[in-house]
Order: structure tokens, then sequence, then C-alpha cells
């Protein structure tokens, strides 16, 4: 039998060896980014981090980095609204709001919150709607806090597989929840959803983990195999591997878009709603791809 001294140095050792194996490095993305508008301008960025009526943005802290793709509802073209401004000025607002370090990294929907009503608050009303996905790496924790509003979304990919992923939200096929800010007298007859409506997560990432941070562009176009296989081509962690796997992913999304005979995920779904579709679904495509590596000034 043990005594209480002997026992109690045993669980001391074990404690000291359990903290001699904690990592005690800081994490960081490694990011690149790539897509295409619906126009066609193949991996072309309007001013602001926009591909079409897509947007995002790659932003760093001394905490934490944090990534964003938002999706501009298309609709409002048809009352001569552009989409992209609304999605475009959520993710620079956001990208502001972190670079001046006025977020949480716990808390995504935080940044989320925060830029939408700066937007509500501006003198000239910016009229528009937008999907919305905001990922937040905690450098010191190594762990990943999210927030998805809408079909844009996240996959985590560990060892060829994926071990976290992002849960769409829709009111109704095709309908995504959606931030939006519409003009006086027109409140309920557009959909608009708070930002505490959007699904959190947090969980702990490791060194090497991908993070791919796309619109519903790809994912429309892309089912998970098929990107499992695009990033069995990413050999490394440097950013010109990371970019090229990034644009060989947009491009196929883009081509298979296009496919008439192609049952795109999107057509699918389509087809389980009771819908008589086929082939891709032409839209704009953001991709985001991210490797989880040790941070270096």
């Amino acid at each position: 039998m043990l005594s209480v001294l002997s026992y109690g140095r045993l669980v001391a050792r074990a404690v000291i060896g359990g903290l001699s194996q904690t990592d005690s490095r800081d994490y960081s993305l490694v990011t690149a980014s790539c897509g295409f508008g619906k126009d066609f301008r193949k991996g072309i960025l309007k001013k602001g981090m926009c591909y079409g009526d897509d947007a995002c943005f790659i932003a760093r802290h001394r905490s934490a980095d944090v990534l964003g793709v938002a999706d501009g509802v298309g609709g409002w073209r048809d009352y001569g609204v552009d989409p992209s401004q609304f999605s475009g000025t959520l993710m620079k607002t956001c990208e502001r709001l972190v670079k001046e370090g006025r977020f949480v990294p716990s808390n995504p929907v935080g940044v989320l919150t925060s830029s939408y009503y700066e937007l509500l608050q501006n003198k000239v009303p910016l009229l528009g709607s937008s999907t919305a996905c905001i990922v937040v790496l905690d450098r010191q924790s190594h762990r990943l806090h999210t927030a998805n509003l809408g079909d844009s979304g996240f996959l985590v990919v560990r060892g060829g597989e994926v071990v976290h992923r992002s849960d769409e939200q829709q009111h109704y096929f095709n309908t995504p929840f959606q931030l939006s800010i519409v003009p006086p007298g027109a409140e309920g007859a557009v959909l608009s959803d708070s930002p505490d409506a959007a699904d959190s997560s947090s969980f702990d990432v490791q060194l090497g983990d991908i993070i791919l941070t796309a619109s519903d562009g790809l994912f429309d176009n892309m089912p998970d195999y098929m990107i499992l296989q695009e990033l069995k081509k990413l050999k490394n962690t440097n950013y010109e591997s990371i970019q090229q796997t990034a644009r060989s992913i947009a491009e196929q999304a883009h081509v298979l878009a296009y496919d008439p005979n192609y049952m795109s995920p999107f057509a699918q779904f389509a087809c389980d709603n009771g819908l008589n579709v086929r082939g891709g679904k032409p839209d704009d495509i953001t991709v985001l791809l991210s490797i989880v590596a040790e941070y270096t000034d």
C-alpha cells in the first residue's frame, strides 16, 4: 500500500509531467484567398476584398488572427442597390474593429454585432443584406472561435478528414439567415436576422490543421469529397502553396457552377425540396484557405 506521502509524490510528478507537455507556443493562421465573381473576372478583387457581391477580410491583432466572409444578397439589384456595398462595408468594418483591438477573441458574434450596428448608425443608410461567417484563432489558447449566420461557412480538416464544420442556417430553401438594412417603412417586408442568431462554436485546433472559410458559391458547387481531394495537393505551409491550392479549389468550383449536366450539392438540395433542378449554381465564389502554424513575428 502506498503511503500518503508517496502517493502525493506520484501525483505531483504526473502533474508536472502533464504541464511539461503543454504546448506554450503561440499559433497563427497562414491564409490565402481566391475567388470569382459571376461576371467572369477570374480572381480579380474589387476594392475592399470583394469577388462580385461576396466580400472577405483577413486581419491580425496581437492576440488573434481573424477571417471573415460575407455574401451580399443579389436580389437588392432589382431595386437599384449594389449588393456588394453592404457585404463589403460589413467586412471592412469588422476588419477595422479587429485591427483596433475592439474585439474579444472568444466572442466573434461581438465583432459581427458591432460592425452591423455601426452600419445601422450611418447618417446615410446603406441598404442591403448579407450572410456572414467570422473565424477567430486565439493564438495563446489555440482555440478557434466561430460565428456563422446564413449559408457561408467553414470546414476544419485534420488528417484528410473534416473534423469540424459550420451549420447552414436557412429560413427555407435558398433563403439563408441574413443581416439587413431596409428603407424606413419596409421593416417586416424584408428578412432581417439579428447577429445574435449566428451559430457559434469553439474548439481546439492543432498545428497543421486546415481551415477553409468560404461563401455558399463554393459549398453549393463542390461536395466535401472534392474539396478534400484538392486539399491533398497542399504539401506545405508556405503562402505560395496555400495560394495555389486556394486558386485550384475556386477554379474547380467556378467550372462546375456552369456545368449544366453536373448534379451539384445545390441541385441535390433543390431536388430534396421537390424541385426538378440539375447543374451547377452560377454564383460568386470566395475561398479563404488557412493552415494553423507556429506564430512568428
